[in-house]
C-alpha cells in the first residue's frame, strides 16, 4: 500500500476541492494518506514564495473561475467564505493534530474543511468552530482546547517547517517517495504514480 503525504493547510480553498477526492482516491489505488497539517503563509515565507492571488487581481479573478469549474467537475459544495480571509487557521490545524493524536484526523479534517468552504462559517469564531466539530460527532471544545496547548502550536511549526525542507511550496502538496505533485489538478498525475 503506497504512502502519500498530505500537506495543506484548510485557508486554501484547492486543499478543500482535492481533500474531497481523497476518499475515492485512496480506494482506487490503495493509498494511504498521512495528513500535514501546515501553516501556509509561514511556508510561503520560509521559502521565498508569494500568495500571487493577492497581489494580482486577474490571477484573482481566474481562481475565481477555476474554482467554479472543479466545483461543478467534483459536485462538491462550495461557498466563498469572506471570514477565511481575515483568519488565522492556527487553531484549526492545531486541532488537525489534536484530533491525529485521537485518531479522528479525516472526520476532523472534512469538518473543518467544510466550515472553510462550503459553509460560509466565521472560522474566526471558536465557539461556531466547536460546534461544526460537534456537529460532525466530535467532543469540538476538547479539540480546540487541547489545541491551545504549547505543544500543538510547536508542532504545527514543526510540519511547516518539515514541509519546506522537503520541497513543499504549496498547498495542497502531495508526496510520494521523492515525487512532489502540488495542486489539486495534479491529482490525475498522482493516481497515475500510486499506481506503478
Amino acid at each position: 500500500m503506497p504512502d502519500v503525504d498530505f500537506f495543506f493547510d484548510c485557508i486554501s480553498p484547492y486543499s478543500y476541492l482535492a481533500q474531497t477526492q481523497l476518499t475515492e482516491l485512496a480506494a482506487r489505488t490503495g493509498a494511504r494518506f498521512k495528513l500535514w497539517p501546515m501553516h501556509l503563509l509561514t511556508l510561503m515565507n520560509i521559502v521565498g514564495n508569494t500568495p500571487t492571488t493577492v497581489l494580482c487581481k486577474s490571477k484573482n479573478t481566474y481562481a475565481g473561475q477555476d474554482i467554479g469549474r472543479w466545483v461543478a467537475r467534483y459536485g462538491v459544495p462550495f461557498q466563498m467564505n469572506p471570514h477565511v480571509f481575515k483568519a488565522d487557521p492556527s487553531l484549526s490545524l492545531s486541532g488537525a493534530l489534536v484530533a491525529q493524536k485521537q485518531g479522528t484526523e479525516d472526520v476532523y479534517t472534512r469538518a473543518i474543511f467544510s466550515a472553510f468552504w462550503s459553509e460560509g462559517l466565521d472560522v474566526n469564531d471558536r465557539g461556531r468552530l466547536s460546534a461544526r466539530l460537534d456537529a460532525a460527532g466530535l467532543d469540538g471544545k476538547a479539540i480546540l482546547e487541547t489545541a491551545d496547548q504549547p505543544e500543538y502550536g510547536a508542532r504545527l511549526a514543526k510540519n511547516t517547517e518539515i514541509a519546506a525542507e522537503r520541497g513543499v511550496f504549496g498547498s495542497p502538496t502531495f508526496i510520494v517517495g521523492e515525487d512532489i505533485f502540488f495542486g489539486n489538478d495534479r491529482l490525475g498525475f498522482l493516481e497515475e504514480r500510486l499506481l506503478i
